[in-house]
């Protein structure tokens, strides 16, 4: 069952968290920060999102590894069982009742995937996540002469590979010493050659917020194009693709309480228009003959074959749910968790941080002289699950100096609870290796 979605956030609220991600950015500070000495940690004394009910998969298990996968509220399960159960038919082939219904139910998600975004729907392709979505936008964007990509040092490998793949020629603008997007060496790195430039709005190691309306300005000073990995920040904060001013928008499901194999791309209208097809077959043609083909309009061009109907009937209940909460209201409650969890961090002594202060919902961090996943296994034994690696940024682990770094992320059903058993594992992880 779909919920409903909120009302209207005031404008001025929402336009105050699209440039930025709504967090001020902070002065240059360390790249990291080493804590030695034992405090007390701060308690928070707003109240928390009490949602945490509504996902079963949790129950009493400490989750903090929402940046790699999210878990799912009832909501989401129920819509993809009921879908199954009850409601299945294929889209846009039958004439029969429940095929017209499902395909209104299919095309009712892709308008809610554009509208989460301040998108229309005939911007918004479904893709099998952000990745698809990235290699399509490599693949099939018309070039026009010009070979190069800017990136950042801090981009996951699924905005980096596919660039490669399709034959750009990379350039990775640096760090600021608190580890966000250095935008004013990228104004100085961007040439006429640079077809794209593409950034994280939110890393997926640090939770660096791009200030993405500068991000867009820069771009377009030289003609170049702006796209934004969106994965995570479209489950935190609240974004404005309009706003932004950006022309490519990706982002994935289930990373947004959604299903997995499904995911959005988000490109403005004339450039979809530009982009010839990247695979053939059903659905995505206009006429066929062993002489020619021709293809459909945008977005359907790009959706060849069946498509995955109930992966987009559960992407639509998710979107339906955060929007009853309120992507501001998620944004605090995991900003305040964020500052909870390094606080608490901080007094434990020991530990590496890495990042800024201001990151959105996610925290890396290394216990000093432990390995991430002897950390990460430990925490596992106490019932604590956070994500150990380079996390699908090894630029950025060479960036840091480091091979890789534990990684609490939060999410809506996240609390305090969960950062005490994280604090207590940690005093384990000490107490074991002296």
């Amino acid at each position: 069952m779909n919920l409903p979605a909120s009302a209207a956030r005031g404008e001025e609220d929402r336009s105050a968290q699209l440039s930025g991600g709504g967090a001020t950015t902070p002065a240059a500070g360390p790249s990291v920060s080493r804590f030695a000495t034992a405090t007390t940690p701060p308690r928070r004394d707003r109240e928390e999102l009490q949602v945490r009910h509504q996902f079963p998969a949790v129950a009493d298990w400490h989750y903090l590894d929402s940046a790699a996968t999210a878990q799912k509220p009832q909501a989401v399960i129920d819509a993809i069982t009921e879908t199954y159960a009850c409601k299945y038919a294929t889209v846009h082939r039958g004439v029969y009742q429940r095929s017209s219904e499902m395909t209104g139910r299919y095309e009712a998600a892709r308008k809610a995937a554009a509208r989460l975004i301040g998108g229309q729907a005939n911007e918004l392709v479904f893709t099998r996540g952000a990745t698809e979505a990235i290699n399509l936008v490599a693949q099939c964007l018309p070039r026009e002469g010009r070979k190069r990509v800017l990136l950042s040092q801090l981009e996951h490998h699924s905005n980096i590979v596919p660039w490669q793949l399709a034959g750009y020629e990379v350039d990775a603008v640096p760090l600021t010493a608190d580890r966000q997007i250095d935008l004013d060496a990228a104004e100085r790195m961007l040439t006429e050659e640079h077809r794209v430039v593409a950034f994280a709005h939110v890393s997926n190691a640090l939770g660096s917020i791009l200030d993405a309306r500068r991000a867009a300005e820069i771009a377009r000073s030289k003609g170049a194009l702006l796209l934004l990995d969106g994965c995570q920040a479209v489950p935190r904060l609240p974004v404005d693709v309009a706003a932004i001013g950006c022309d490519f928008y990706a982002y994935s499901g289930h990373k947004l309480y959604g299903p997995t194999g499904i995911g959005a791309l988000w490109g403005r209208a004339e450039l979809l228009e530009s982009m010839p097809p990247w695979q053939g077959g059903g659905a995505m043609i206009d006429s066929v003959s062993f002489e020619r083909s021709t293809y459909a309009e945008p977005p359907q061009r790009f959706e060849a074959g069946t498509p995955h109907i109930v992966g987009a009937v559960g992407l639509h209940a998710a979107i339906d749910w955060v929007e009853q909460i309120g992507l501001d209201e998620i944004h605090a409650h995991e900003t305040a968790l964020v500052t909870e969890c390094r606080a608490a961090l901080r007094s434990v002594g020991g530990v590496t941080l890495y990042g800024p202060e201001d990151s959105a919902g996610i925290v890396s961090f290394n216990v000093d002289g432990v390995h991430p996943h002897d950390t990460a296994t430990i925490l596992d034994d106490a019932g604590v699950a956070v994500r150990a690696g380079h996390h699908c940024a090894q630029p950025l682990m060479e960036a840091l100096g480091v091979p890789a770094t534990a990684r609490a992320s939060f999410a809506a059903h996240s609390d305090s609870s969960d950062i005490e058993a994280l604090v207590r594992g940690i005093e384990t992880v000490k107490r074991i290796f002296g």
